[in-house]
């Protein structure tokens, strides 16, 4: 079961590193990885995604995550109501005759052709992960010849609960994050 976690972190050198370590040391697979800026001055956003079947390795990794000093904040929203994306960049060889062909696909897919050269096109799609690979695997027929592409970001459906930002912007070396205090792992 994919596991997805969304994480707050402190806006600071070697949290990726860490975090990623901690997925190493422990022996999880990074499935997808997200990180960027957040609503508040100084945190990070990340959006994990681990690939891991059992329920006591994916505690695991949520409390292993808490644990760690930069994380202000973690909640598994695998099986809650969000909303998801991913977004993707696909290069493509074409000769002209082709170009209505891969129009009529870009557009059943809700996607856009971003750039048109003489030669190539590249397409651009935001969506859930179904659809980006529906996409992916129409485009095959055609000569693709670059793909980039996001993991998964996601927000929850509904109200955002508040997170004790205080001490964000303390002097280096002060800031000692102390997580919540989790008994027991829900997602």
């Amino acid at each position: 079961m994919k596991q997805t976690l969304i994480t707050l972190v402190e806006d600071k050198p070697g949290v990726l590193n860490r975090i990623s370590s901690l997925f190493r040391r422990r022996n999880f697979n990074i499935e997808s990885l997200v990180v960027g800026k957040s609503e508040t001055p100084g945190v990070s956003r990340m959006t994990i995604v681990a690939n891991e079947p059992e329920a006591r390795k994916r505690g695991n990794i949520y409390f292993n995550l808490l644990k760690l000093v930069n994380v202000i904040a973690v909640k598994d929203v695998s099986k809650l109501p969000c909303v998801s994306r991913e977004f993707i960049l696909i290069k493509i060889n074409i000769d002209p005759n082709q170009l209505n062909e891969v129009n009529t696909v870009v557009k059943q897919h809700s996607a856009r052709i971003v750039d048109m050269g003489a030669e190539t096109v590249i397409v651009e799609a935001a969506d859930e992960e179904l659809v980006i690979n529906n996409l992916v695997s129409d485009l095959q027929p055609f000569d693709i010849t670059e793909i980039v592409r996001t993991g998964k970001i996601a927000m929850r459906l509904g109200k955002t609960l508040k997170v004790n930002f205080e001490k964000i912007n303390e002097k280096e070396g002060e800031i000692r994050w102390k997580p919540e205090q989790v008994s027991s792992y829900q997602y």
